[in-house]
């Protein structure tokens, strides 16, 4: 007996793993809204904090694999089950930090536990719908994602504005709580999972995957287009007051809005993504590199900046849901596979964040912008490639289908 669902529907414990993927993300960009807060608080400058997003997504891009492998003989709600009780650790950490260096620990921790996470959760909501669902189920749990911009983002901010940043990590660990009582209560295994026998077998061939070429490039390609967003996102808040002129108490409802037209975009992208995964990828990011470009001509011009903001919300982050279903038909829907696919991802948070935090000091707060710009346009051409093998596969199957019809 299996537990994938024949219906149309989405599964209650998709969404119950997009809780859980909104209290990570929540505690992951809460560092982007706290910037000025945790300077004074931790007696140093807003570019050894954004080396904090740096850091954490080190520690995923590392750490969430062995994390990952380490787990892999639990069934997959056991192992999410585990994986909260680190996150908050990490978290009541970074809420006691009484200093810089162990404000970088908590920040290791948490991202461990992060990266594990979503990589086992997506696998998970993959595992869960019939495979012609899993772009929508997997935009369900990247739901998570996108509302830890919309609101996690904003209370986390708006808590360290209101209260200060310690009140924000305290309020992080209580929505970890939240969401581990409700993975209890309603996220199953699905049967396959139930049982460990031949992981070891499967993370080899889990492993091979990576020789694949179309499956390298589907992770180039992510790396790039989360890179791309996140070179500007991480440093919205200091050009938003220091350059477009908007007062910090207006911060936090323009990274509503911003999360408000992620939400929107991953909701379409989630519908386009199983039958339109190239397409997709392809126009989202071209609009990507566009609204790069428009944000970084244009910084001081409020309306217009706001504007191209909103556009960089919809088409960044928000093509998850076509970059898992590409990686998952190029390699598979496992665990490892996935948290591989995330740990890639967050390699372009690394880069579009340490480099654009090293371009700052001598090019200004634009120059992570421009950057951004830079990563979009190569990301799409590493996604070129598959549309030209979608192109030849399409006219195989139509050659072979008109030579079966003359032969008939």
């Amino acid at each position: 007996m299996t537990s994938r669902t024949p219906s149309r529907a989405v599964p209650l414990p998709v969404y119950v793993l997009a809780a859980g993927i909104f209290a990570m993300t929540t505690s992951e960009f809460a560092v982007a809204g706290l910037m000025p807060q945790l300077a004074q608080g931790l007696g140093t400058g807003i570019e050894q904090i954004g080396y904090l997003v740096t850091v954490f997504a080190v520690a995923m891009t590392v750490g969430g694999p062995a994390l990952t492998m380490v787990l892999l003989r639990m069934p997959a709600k056991t192992a999410l089950l585990a994986i909260f009780g680190i996150f908050l650790v990490g978290n009541v950490t970074a809420a006691l930090a009484d200093s810089y260096s162990v404000m970088v620990i908590a920040r290791i921790i948490s991202g461990v536990a992060a990266q594990a996470f979503f990589g086992i959760a997506v696998s998970l909501s993959a595992r869960l719908v019939d495979e012609g669902m899993r772009g929508r189920a997997s935009g369900v749990a990247m739901n998570g994602l996108m509302l830890g911009i919309l609101l996690g983002l904003p209370l986390a901010t708006f808590i360290g504005g209101q209260l200060d940043w310690r009140a924000a990590f305290w309020t992080i660990s209580v929505l970890t709580i939240i969401a581990a009582i409700l993975t209890m209560m309603f996220v199953h295994n699905p049967a396959e999972s139930d049982t460990p026998e031949g992981a070891s077998n499967s993370m080899r061939e889990e492993l091979a995957v990576l020789r694949r070429p179309q499956f390298v490039l589907a992770l180039v390609s992510s790396t790039l287009i989360i890179g791309a967003t996140f070179s500007a996102f991480s440093f919205f808040t200091p050009i938003l007051t220091e350059i477009t002129g908007f007062s910090d108490s207006l911060v936090p409802l323009l990274l509503l809005a911003y999360g408000a037209a992620t939400l929107a975009g991953n909701m379409i992208v989630a519908r386009l993504a199983d039958r339109y995964t190239i397409s997709t990828l392809l126009i989202g990011t071209g609009l990507n590199a566009v609204f790069l470009a428009g944000f970084a001509l244009f910084t001081d011009v409020p309306p217009l900046a706001l504007a191209f903001m909103l556009g960089i919300g919809l088409v960044g982050v928000t093509m998850n849901p076509a970059m898992a279903v590409r990686v998952q038909r190029a390699g598979s829907t496992s665990a490892l596979v996935n948290t591989i696919h995330a740990s890639f991802i967050t390699l372009g948070v690394i880069l579009g964040s340490a480099i654009g935090s090293a371009l700052i000091p001598v090019h200004g707060l634009r120059a992570p912008v421009v950057l951004g710009m830079g990563m979009a346009v190569l990301a799409i051409l590493a996604i070129l490639p598959a549309l030209t093998n979608a192109y030849l596969r399409n006219g195989s199957r139509r050659h072979a289908e008109t030579h079966v019809s003359v032969a008939a």
